[in-house]
């Protein structure tokens, strides 16, 4: 926490964060709808973890994993026993998870 308070004490550090909100509810969601309607996908594995002690809010009930197979040909994943900060909460559990998926797949 101490680091994310450092970081977010610079001016910079806060307009880059708003700027990226920003960008997901207007150009993004715009090339995401282009990029839906010309068929493209994503084509590289894609491991997908989220914080499932809470829930996985705004997602109306899907598998998280089925939204993301909507768009992606290689979708594995799951959720890990944490909140929003999976790295911070639960390092160990996400190597455990990332070390195996990155060695399965040939780049």
């Amino acid at each position: 926490m101490a680091e994310y308070k450092r970081c977010f004490a610079k001016s910079e550090v806060i307009h880059a964060t708003c700027e990226d909100y920003r960008a997901g509810a207007t150009i993004d969601m715009e090339l995401d709808l282009e990029d839906r309607k010309a068929g493209r996908r994503i084509t590289c594995p894609l491991l997908f973890l989220w914080g499932g002690s809470r829930g996985f809010g705004g997602t109306g009930g899907s598998d998280p994993l089925d939204i993301w197979r909507n768009w992606a040909d290689d979708v594995s994943g799951g959720p890990l026993p944490t909140g929003h900060f999976l790295p911070e909460e639960a390092p160990d559990e996400l190597v455990a998870r990332l070390i195996p998926f990155l060695k399965s797949k040939a780049f």
